[in-house]
C-alpha cells in the first residue's frame, strides 16, 4: 500500500512539473497566458469588406484567453492586405484578404508564435 501511495505522489509531482514546463515554453513563444498585461489589437487601416475579394476560415490551436485571441489577430493583421477577426469560443479566425493566400503562407505567419493553424478553408466572400 505504501508503494502505491508513493507511486501516485511521484506521478502527481511529474505531472505538475510537466505542466510548469509547458507554461514556460508557451511564454518563450510569445504566449500571453500567465501574464497580467493586456494585449492591444493592431488596427487595420482598410475596414471596407468590399475591398477584400478573398475569405478564409482558419482553425487556430493553443488559444486560451482573450489575450491569445488578440495575439492571433495581430499576427493576421500584420500580414499585408489581410484583415482577421478571431472567435475565441470556436478557435476560429475569419480572414479577409486583398490577394489570394495559400495555406503555407498562413502557417508561416504562425511559425514563431505559440499558436498554430489546424485547418484552412477558403470561403465565398459573401458567406
Amino acid at each position: 500500500m505504501d508503494k502505491l501511495i508513493i507511486g501516485a505522489g511521484l506521478l502527481l509531482i511529474a505531472y505538475a512539473l510537466w505542466q510548469t514546463i509547458q507554461k514556460f515554453r508557451g511564454r518563450a513563444k510569445n504566449s500571453c497566458c500567465g501574464t497580467a498585461e493586456a494585449v492591444s489589437v493592431k488596427k487595420v487601416e482598410d475596414t471596407d469588406p468590399s475591398h477584400y475579394p478573398y475569405r478564409y476560415l482558419l482553425q487556430i490551436e493553443n488559444m486560451k484567453c482573450s489575450n491569445c485571441a488578440k495575439n492571433v489577430e495581430n499576427i493576421l493583421n500584420g500580414m499585408p492586405g489581410v484583415w482577421g477577426k478571431v472567435n475565441l469560443g470556436k478557435n476560429e479566425a475569419d480572414v479577409l484578404s486583398k490577394e489570394m493566400i495559400d495555406e503555407k503562407t498562413f502557417q508561416q505567419a504562425f511559425k514563431d508564435s505559440a499558436y498554430s493553424m489546424h485547418s484552412y478553408k477558403m470561403l465565398p466572400v459573401n458567406q
